[in-house]
């Protein structure tokens, strides 16, 4: 597992492409969070592992107060410069595992992208803290759907030059393997939604190297990465375009203390 260091300062040189290219998340699963844990225009969410505000965005937009957790330095600021025009969110330098926000403070707890980064039990306890009693904890990921040829050969190019800076295949694997543990011993529910982008090749560039585990630029990896990733939209792209699939993901319950 990467040192809570590394978590923090992973991402600081890929903070444009992030901001650029990573996709946002569908109304649909606002509507869904949102009627489940009864959210109404006076309820708080905690964004935690906020990064650059694109899951606060989409509960922003949707009336809601929010506030990100968020120990990247570079990434909070972006997200504090995309969202500066919300009068209702605002953003602490903090972990999951220690959000310093007042006890029974937060109707819903959500993490987007962000899950495999914590220390599960420490954060468990910390959001069983925060949480309103009966507030609902989220766990979201915009997963790759690997279902078209074009993003079978997309995956398998990540694979491939992922191997040195995610040997394990644990940053890859984004906690999924924890999602039991978390929740543990409370039951929790799982839903999906379509989300896709559409790429010219700057994007699609862009949306690969945005991986915390793929070359950067500064890589000498990274320009054999490019051609190959050019070769494989040149195959693929219609009108100029490729279409880049997701399924987002939420599991999503109440823990119990």
């Amino acid at each position: 597992m990467p040192e809570l260091n590394d978590a923090t300062t992973r991402f600081s040189k890929r903070v444009n492409n992030y901001i650029r290219f990573r996709p946002g998340y569908p109304p649909a699963l606002v509507d869904l969070l949102a009627r489940e844990a009864g959210l109404n225009a006076e309820s708080t969410i905690a964004d935690i592992g906020a990064g650059t505000g694109l899951l606060s965005t989409a509960f922003l937009k949707a009336g809601y107060s929010v506030i990100g957790i968020e120990p990247n330095r570079e990434m909070r600021q972006a997200g504090d410069t995309l969202l500066a025009a919300h009068p209702h969110y605002r953003s602490i330098d903090a972990t999951a595992e220690a959000t310093s926000l007042p006890d029974h403070s937060i109707d819903l707890a959500v993490a987007g992208q962000a899950f495999h980064w914590f220390q599960v039990e420490d954060a468990r306890r910390e959001w069983t803290r925060i949480l309103k009693p009966g507030g609902m904890a989220a766990l979201i990921w915009n997963e790759r759907h690997i279902a078209s040829p074009f993003m079978r050969e997309v995956e398998d190019l990540i694979d491939t030059y992922a191997t040195e800076l995610d040997k394990d295949g644990f940053i890859r694997e984004g906690g999924r393997s924890r999602i039991d543990l978390f929740f543990a011993p409370s039951p929790f529910r799982v839903d999906e939604f379509p989300n896709t982008q559409e790429f010219e090749l700057e994007g699609l560039l862009g949306r690969v190297a945005s991986c915390s585990y793929v070359p950067d630029e500064a890589d000498p990896h990274y320009s054999g990465m490019s051609a190959a990733l050019a070769g494989i939209f040149n195959r693929y792209q219609h009108n100029g375009h490729v279409k880049f699939e997701y399924r987002t993901r939420i599991y999503r319950g109440t823990l119990q203390p």
